[in-house]
């Protein structure tokens, strides 16, 4: 039996409403609501019986459109709303708190008493939400929303010109708040979000006191602006943008977008996707919609926004193995055949597009049609290597996507590691994989490539291509972070043996974001940490360059800031798609790519699966003489050799290797301990 909350709520008497302003208050608290049978998230309470809310109340037939307005919080599923049940709409589907509006259709309220219910349509994905602070307007919805305007331009500081620009309206209670405008050329309009293309706008909104914020995504700061308005005021306001984060010789691009147009979920429409990607100042964005090759080119000249950036088509091939994104790709050429039984099928599939472009591997710890490709059960994570013996299709994977955050953020990271471990020299992406106008943030997770950033408009995409597969890259959600080894090599490089090993790390960012520390990896292993307090400073925030003791044998390094993430009312991060725990705290993230140190001086780039099967190979079998010579190596070499032994029939806790390493250097036990403690995760058949 369904549980629901019944609240009888008695308006006025016979002769009418008790009035509240123009309407009436139908409920002034926020309801916990949950469809389903477990919690969502720890900041909702443990136990919940309200499945569904019914308000019961007294009214009159409303002879024209009335207006029923309702907070929202946490939506996730379609909630529906009815009144005497008829459906009028449904929750906005967005995490965010916000103030939504309703038209009630003429003759749908009743003389006596009326009935409002919200309910979920779905009852096997549980969805925790708060709904509450439910009043009925006698005003038309238009007119409940155009009770003020407000024109805004929005231009850069120093040429002032307006720029494309993210707008956010909230009202006093800090909450998001529905906004109209009679114009609608180069707007993409949500409940407290308006994304201008030409950084200007009229909006309509009632009466109320609110904060206005104008943002251009992650190399600008946030300006804002407060209003008091009343009924019937039409004021002017400026609000100007400025870059704080300089990336001179790098392009920013959103390697995985989509359109509700296209990919048919979602909400944003191509030419709202044009809007968004100039508003968030994305140069290069790959529309990757699924399993199609769509051109953004003619949506972007039509909404006037062009200039601002150059896009390419992709294709996010979508199979029952995993996502990968393509490109580029031909448009309006046929689709890629997604209809595979592996990942060698994938390979065969694509083609050349492996060869001569990108082949992203996406949100590789997500479940799709049952399969995880990076999920524990299938694939070792630290060694990069899974129990099936398949070719794996990719030069690229994902280690930041914005719109599929992971719980423990660092988990793809570590997958990339393994990966580069293993000698797949992938480069890391960072994405949004929006469908979304406001729901998620297009280019919130972006990557980094190096290249002539000059105009914006004319980006040379193959150079672009090139670079992003040599690994030119970072990876950025809030926080840039720059790596130079020895003064001169960056990201994608092999710098050349010599007697120093230095590394020059700096952290960037706007002055809205903060990092609070650096890590550096060495083969994927943490070597230096330092806490850091960049108190809202704009542009650089931290610089420091480490020594480091010179390895004996080739390593890779990589710098990753991370920084809390709460509290951007203007720029919020999305909860995890699939969490893993009902606690989650949202952190910002810049990475760099990797760069290579070349320590065993042969003048190329060999990965600790090189030197652990040489080991193996040259052992033949002896495994004292195998644990002997990881000595000289670090604890990835280790779990090369670990995983190389168990796929060759060895039992990792036999009395054979265990003897072995009981004399062994500590890195050695560890890396052995690593691998048999993942290998027990495999599922086995």
């Amino acid at each position: 039996m369904v549980n629901y909350f019944v609240r009888i709520v008695c308006i006025g008497i016979l002769l009418g409403y008790e009035s509240y302003g123009q309407g009436v208050a139908l409920d002034n608290v926020m309801h916990h609501l949950r469809n389903g049978g477990s919690r969502e998230w720890s900041e909702f309470p443990l136990d919940a019986n309200e499945k569904e809310l019914v308000i019961h109340f007294r009214g009159h037939v409303n002879v024209s459109e009335q207006t029923l307005s309702l907070q929202q919080y946490d939506v996730k599923q379609n909630w529906k709303i009815q009144i005497n049940n008829r459906e009028i709409g449904s929750l906005v589907i967005d995490e965010q708190a916000m103030m939504t509006y309703y038209s009630i259709p003429s003759n749908l309220l009743l003389d006596g008493e009326n009935k409002l219910q919200i309910k979920c349509s779905d009852y096997t994905t549980s969805d925790d939400i708060k709904v509450g602070n439910i009043k009925i307007d006698t005003r038309q919805l238009k007119d409940v929303l155009s009770e003020a305007a407000v024109e805004i331009s929005v231009l850069e500081e120093i040429s002032k010109k307006h720029l494309p620009c993210r707008l956010t309206i909230v009202n006093h209670n800090r909450i998001l708040q529905t906004v109209t405008s009679p114009e609608t050329a180069q707007l993409a309009i949500r409940p407290g979000i308006v994304y201008s293309g030409n950084g200007k706008v009229l909006l309509h909104l009632p009466a109320g006191r609110y904060t206005l914020y104008a943002g251009r995504g992650f190399e600008y700061n946030v300006d804002s602006i407060q209003l008091n308005l009343k009924a019937g005021d039409h004021i002017k306001k400026t609000l100007q943008l400025k870059r704080e984060v300089d990336t001179e010789g790098w392009i920013s691009s959103d390697t995985h977008i989509h359109t509700f147009t296209h990919s048919r979920h979602g909400d944003a429409s191509i030419e709202e996707r044009a809007i968004t990607i100039a508003g968030e100042g994305i140069e290069l964005p790959i529309l990757t919609d699924h399993n199609l090759n769509i051109d953004l080119s003619p949506a972007a000249k039509a909404m006037g926004v062009a200039e601002f950036f150059t896009p390419v088509t992709g294709d996010e091939l979508t199979t029952k193995f995993g996502h990968f994104n393509l490109f580029k790709t031909s448009v309006g050429a046929p689709a890629i055949d997604h209809e595979v039984k592996d990942w060698n099928d994938v390979l065969e599939n694509i083609g050349d597009v492996k060869n001569r472009g990108a082949v992203i591997l996406n949100h590789a710890r997500d479940i799709h049609h049952g399969f995880r490709p990076f999920g524990p059960e299938r694939h070792l994570s630290s060694a990069g290597t899974s129990a099936e013996d398949w070719k794996f299709p990719a030069n690229a994977m994902e280690v930041i996507n914005s719109g599929s955050q992971q719980t423990h953020i660092m988990n793809l990271f570590h997958d990339w590691f393994g990966m580069l471990n293993r000698g797949y020299f992938l480069t890391p992406a960072g994405s949004s994989d929006s469908h979304d106008v406001s729901r998620f943030i297009v280019g919130q997770g972006r990557t980094y490539i190096q290249c002539n950033d000059k105009d914006p408009g004319e980006i040379n995409v193959d150079e672009a291509i090139k670079n992003f597969r040599d690994g030119k890259v970072m990876v950025s959600l809030g926080l840039m972070t720059k790596i130079l080894v020895n003064d001169q090599y960056g990201p994608g490089d092999i710098a050349p043996y010599s007697n120093r090993l230095t590394v020059t790390i700096e952290v960037t960012g706007p002055s809205w974001t903060n990092a609070d520390r650096v890590v550096l990896y060495s083969n994927g292993k943490k070597i230096r940490e330092e806490l850091i307090n960049t108190q809202n400073l704009a542009g650089m925030k931290w610089k420091r360059t480490w020594n480091l003791q010179l390895p004996k044998h080739d390593i890779f390094l990589v710098a990753i800031a991370e920084g809390p993430g709460q509290g951007m009312r203007y720029w919020p991060i999305a909860k995890p798609y699939q969490p893993a725990s009902t606690d989650w705290t949202p952190k910002l993230m810049g990475s760099t790519g990797a760069v290579w140190f070349d320590g065993d001086k042969n003048g190329r780039r060999d990965s600790a699966f090189d030197y652990a099967k040489t080991i193996v190979d040259t052992s033949k079998g002896d495994v004292d003489n195998i644990i002997k010579q990881l000595a000289a190596f670090d604890e990835a070499v280790a779990i090369q050799a670990a995983v190389i032994l168990w796929k060759q029939g060895k039992i990792l806790t036999s009395p054979e290797i265990t003897k072995a390493l009981r004399s062994a250097e500590a890195k050695t036990k560890s890396g052995f301990e690593v691998a048999t403690n993942e290998i027990k995760l495999l599922k086995r058949d």
